[in-house]
């Protein structure tokens, strides 16, 4: 056979050990099987002339041991022939990649254009060639191969790979950095004062599971109390007084720990032995059925419990809130007496006659508060001519109770501040507000309303829900809650008035007030919508067509508490009537609930003028979570909810805003033990 048909031989032929040729691939325990139809075997002495012609190409290294390649192929009768290829038969293409190659068993490389389709050959031609490639492989053991390509690829994915470590490890750096910001910044919002069980340096906040235990004892008790009663339903006394005393050692052991670190030292030790005594009861009692249904019990009965307490607490929120302090109870008795015994009753009638025409002149700004609460009005009273900058023009119209009309009368005449004008009425002296004339003081007096205050086992008392628990306010049985419908008919001289509530406090001039434009509208107001919250559907019935025909259910709410209101537009409009019709429609309280804001929005549907929100800012009596920006820039802040600031339930954070305007140094006020 020729030189050329040899070399075409070599050409197709599969090396087995470990030489890489460019663009091969790797196939495990495969052999290829190609035609050779004009290949004929090689002998040793035209190895031996092709070994001589090439070796200076393949760069081959004399001092190493030679490698013996067995080649496979057809011939062109089919049947499968043998060769063998020194090293020097391989052509420049063929290059070392890893002296390290650890040879763990055979790999036949194909160059990939030459093999694309070539398919396994038999297993006999398979084991015809392992004595072959055994000896190559200890003659050469520790040689591979590698293209160029292939050793570019390596460099190339070792520089990403050391591209992508330098990444990460900036990253890591910004991170740290970022965390270390934060933490920083956190540590200086601590509160340093805080002492005792809420203190962040206690050692159980070390642990994300500072409570582990106590949890576990009280899961014990639960699970006693299940097994306990089982026990009593199949009349297994000894186990079930067993159970009861493990109980009450855990709750003992407990008492009002709130962490493990509250917990006594002896609190793991009777852990061990509660679940001791949970062991004896499982082995003895269990039965999964049972158990489930046991629990599904306790776990109602819990609900039921929970439900009663939660009702139990509104009610006694409501009670605390509504109640009026001893503290100003005294201080309205104190001022009521000295005000009749130093006879200042005659001489407050010839001082208001005085200032009728300052009460009259609409060119000066006028506030309406009505309140029986005489601490509350004087904080509304100083806090708006202490931040006035003309106080001599603002001119207030308080109106009260008869019982609280004396001592209303006689702090103002003792602490009433400089340059403002005041004057103090009794409602009981307006003669026009009668049942005939107010529908709503005709309801108040009915006997169905009285019994819906006063009669606890009325069917929609108290005791039937919590829902409507805030609606029973004893103030709605007040007309000084719904005097603010009458406004034209207590100052008719009037063109524009302030109305205010006595649970505000004023940061800021409000003299600007008077000269917005409101657009032919009759009420100024902050309106509360958000989103869908403080709209129209939360306050009135719309199941009920009167209000589903007249008005929009995502109409925007607004507050009461500070309003602009136009008389002469209200005079134009005949608001008064509208008010009337409307509460004479719901004389069942079918349409709304008891309250002033409902009827208002009604009243003043379409003739409300929305104003800024930095006007007012609501919710200090009820959110303890307000933007403290806003309320610092608020010209009125507002204590509307249940958390007022004279009471012992008040925000403590909130409460300066209002108590900087009490004079705590006033005798009245000591004498009564009303402090900070």
């Amino acid at each position: 056979m020729t030189t050329f048909s040899r070399s075409a031989a070599f050409l197709s032929l599969v090396v087995v050990l470990h030489a890489v040729h460019v663009g091969g691939a790797i196939l495990e325990s495969q052999a290829p099987h190609r035609e050779l139809k004009a290949y004929r075997p090689l002998q040793d002495n035209n190895l031996e002339e092709v070994y001589a012609s090439s070796a200076a190409a393949v760069h081959y290294d004399p001092d190493l041991k030679d490698v013996n390649i067995v080649a496979a192929y057809s011939d062109h009768y089919g049947n499968i022939r043998l060769g063998r290829v020194k090293m020097g038969d391989l052509s420049t293409s063929w290059v070392f990649e890893n002296p390290a190659y650890q040879v763990s068993g055979r790999k036949k490389v194909i160059p990939r254009d030459s093999f694309q389709n070539d398919t396994g050959i038999e297993d006999n031609a398979s084991h015809s060639t392992t004595n072959q490639t055994d000896e190559s492989e200890n003659q050469f053991p520790n040689v591979e191969f590698a293209s160029p390509a292939k050793l570019k690829r390596q460099i190339l994915r070792q520089e990403r790979r050391g591209q992508r470590t330098l990444e990460l490890i900036q990253q890591e750096k910004e991170t740290d950095e970022q965390m270390q910001e934060a933490a920083i910044e956190k540590s200086m919002s601590f509160e340093n004062s805080v002492i005792g069980k809420y203190s962040i340096w206690r050692r159980d906040y070390e642990s994300p599971n500072a409570d582990a235990i106590l949890k576990l004892m009280r899961d014990q008790i639960i699970m006693a109390k299940a097994y306990a009663n089982i026990a009593k339903s199949k009349n297994v006394t000894n186990l079930y007084v067993f159970l009861m005393q493990q109980c009450g050692e855990n709750q003992r052991v407990i008492g009002k720990a709130t962490s493990d670190a509250d917990l006594p030292s002896s609190a793991l030790d009777q852990a061990k032995a509660m679940g001791h005594a949970l062991s004896l009861a499982k082995d003895e009692l269990y039965d999964c059925h049972e158990l489930a249904k046991k629990f599904r019990a306790m776990l109602q009965s819990t609900e039921r419990k929970v439900d009663g307490l939660k009702k139990k607490g509104t009610f006694l929120i409501q009670l605390a809130a509504k109640t009026f302090p001893k503290p100003l109870h005294c201080l309205s008795l104190q001022l009521a007496a000295d005000y009749f015994i130093l006879g200042f009753n005659e001489e407050d009638a010839v001082k208001e006659d005085a200032s009728r025409k300052k009460f009259e002149d609409p060119s000066l700004y006028h506030y309406a508060i009505f309140s029986d609460n005489v601490l509350a009005t004087s904080v509304v009273v100083n806090s708006t001519v202490l931040n006035a900058k003309e106080p001599q023009k603002h001119v207030f119209h308080i109106v009260t109770d008869k019982l609280n009309f004396a001592a209303m009368k006689m702090w103002f005449r003792i602490s009433a501040p400089a340059d403002a004008t005041i004057q103090v009425e009794n409602i009981n002296d307006f003669k026009w507000l009668n049942s005939s004339y107010c529908s709503v003081l005709r309801q108040l007096e009915s006997v169905r309303l009285k019994e819906y205050y006063f009669k606890a086992n009325h069917p929609s008392s108290i005791s039937a829900g919590a829902d409507n628990l805030k609606y029973r306010n004893p103030k709605y049985l007040s007309m000084l809650n719904h005097l603010r419908f009458y406004l034209p008919e207590v100052y008719p001289k009037l063109e524009k008035i302030l109305f205010l509530d006595d649970d505000i406090v004023v940061q800021k001039d409000l003299a600007p007030l008077w000269e917005i434009d409101m657009q032919g509208k009759v009420n100024g107001a902050v309106e509360t919508c958000k989103e869908s919250f403080h709209r129209f559907d939360k306050y009135l019935n719309f199941s009920n067509p009167k209000i589903s025909e007249n008005f929009e259910a995502s109409a925007c709410g607004w507050a009461f508490g500070m309003n602009m209101f136009d008389l002469k537009e209200w005079r134009k409009r005949n608001i008064t009537g509208i008010y009337h019709y409307w509460q004479d429609m719901n004389e069942d309280r079918t349409l709304w609930k008891l309250g002033s804001l409902p009827p208002g929005l009604i009243t003043f549907y379409n003739l409300t003028y929305a104003m800024e929100r930095s006007w007012h800012v609501l919710g200090l009596g009820y959110d303890p979570a307000l933007n403290q920006t806003a309320i610092e820039n608020a010209a009125v802040v507002h204590y509307n909810g249940n958390y007022k600031p004279w009471l012992g339930l008040a925000f403590a954070k909130y409460k300066p805003y209002w108590s900087k305007y009490v004079e705590y140094d006033n005798p009245y006020l000591r004498q009564c033990d009303i402090n900070e």
